[in-house]
């Protein structure tokens, strides 16, 4: 595990962003884990989490020419990254983000910053079936321009309706690289390593949970 991987998960669990327990989740699964990316909602929390992206995303080194951030939960994501990049790692690159609706007046159109061209890093919180990501794509392509890569917060490494997760059919169809800060796999790792007798209490059953509906 890198060290932003083992700051992120200190992070997230001391202000509870990660919590552990008994969680019913959309899809009518018992989850014995539940991260909330949405609390990510002050500004220390979003500097915290823009500098991890950009240190997953300047890991991973993907060749890309301008981050897109979907509207609207990708919009400060997106924002953040790029401050991030440039101010902690010296990658200086434009992004832009669209409206959900055509601006008919100004400079109209739906995308808003720097033109969307050339190879693509679409940035998001987490991709759950993976639709808000095609629709991405869409409008990635009807400007001309293709998917690079996707870097997400967290990926939960489990299955949908059949054998893959959303995040490996993604990859399997658009022939890419999905970037996450953390899986679900450094999630158990963290647990098994911590010297935190509660969190340690969590590691069997986030471990069956994953047993079970986990992806290799």
């Amino acid at each position: 595990m890198q060290d932003y991987q083992q700051a992120f998960l200190d992070f997230v669990v001391e202000h509870e962003i990660l919590k552990f327990g008994e969680f019913t989740l959309k899809s009518g699964r018992i989850s014995h884990y539940f991260f909330n990316a949405g609390l990510f909602n002050t500004g220390n929390k979003l500097n915290f989490l823009s500098q991890c992206y950009a240190s997953a995303i300047a890991e991973s080194n993907p060749d890309f020419d301008v981050l897109f951030g979907p509207a609207y939960k990708g919009i400060p994501l997106a924002a953040t990254a790029a401050i991030a990049l440039i101010n902690h790692h010296g990658i200086d690159k434009p992004y832009c983000f669209n409206r959900k609706e055509a601006k008919d007046h100004g400079e109209g159109g739906t995308i808003v910053g720097a033109p969307l061209q050339g190879k693509v890093l679409v940035i998001d919180d987490v991709i759950t079936a993976g639709t808000a990501i095609r629709e991405a794509v869409d409008i990635i392509q009807g400007n001309g321009a293709s998917l690079a890569s996707i870097a997400v917060a967290m990926d939960r490494q489990e299955r949908g309706t059949g054998e893959t997760s959303a995040i490996q059919e993604i990859e399997q169809t658009y022939k890419i690289k999905v970037i996450s800060i953390i899986t679900l796999q450094d999630i158990v790792e963290y647990l098994s390593q911590s010297n935190n007798a509660e969190l340690q209490s969590y590691l069997s059953a986030v471990e069956d949970y994953r047993k079970t509906y986990g992806v290799n």
